[in-house]
């Protein structure tokens, strides 16, 4: 800590604005209720006590979109539906995540050769932050992909600015200067 180091009581801590807001988003995801084939029963037994997705922080599923902060696309995607998901995607709270869990979900799965309704993979529409692979994959894989979204999380800048982030300079703009 140093100069801060035993200069306040014992009852007052000191920390960066970003650690305790991004520890807060990562141990409080609240996914939506929202599944499509075979995937989900994954998504559900994640749940169950066998998994226990609430050690997590992430067991409270929300019914509402505008409840919930993370978007866990489990299963096939069709283009009729695809209007849908991104309806409720723009309806949820900002900041807001997505997990393509599976094959269908992430490239269309066994579908993509022959079936001509199936979108070939959700980021086509959705931002993805994590992909799982499997068909379908296991509760495992569905908790070790929220532990890799907390981690992408845990080094997000909420407050400061990156340090290496490149500048954006318009390139057409006029100048400023007035010759004579």
């Amino acid at each position: 800590m140093g100069l801060l180091e035993n200069q306040f009581d014992d009852n007052i801590l000191t920390t960066r604005v970003d650690w305790l807001l991004n520890w807060s988003r990562q141990s409080s995801l609240w996914p939506l209720t929202f599944g499509l084939a075979c995937c989900a029963i994954e998504m559900m037994a994640t749940g169950a006590a066998r998994f226990d997705i609430d050690r997590f922080g992430a067991g409270a599923f929300r019914a509402s979109p505008r409840q919930a902060d993370l978007m866990i696309v489990a299963g096939t995607v069709n283009f009729k539906m695809a209007e849908r998901v991104r309806r409720l995607y723009d309806q949820m709270s900002h900041p807001k995540y997505v997990i393509a869990m599976g094959a269908c979900a992430t490239g269309g799965g066994p579908y993509h050769k022959y079936g001509y309704s199936v979108m070939k993979g959700i980021d086509r529409i959705l931002p993805v932050d994590v992909y799982i692979a499997g068909c379908p994959p296991r509760p495992e894989a569905l908790l070790d992909g929220l532990m890799a979204l907390q981690d992408k999380i845990r080094r997000q800048h909420v407050i400061t600015k990156e340090v290496n982030a490149p500048i954006e300079v318009p390139a057409n703009e006029p100048s400023s200067e007035v010759s004579s």
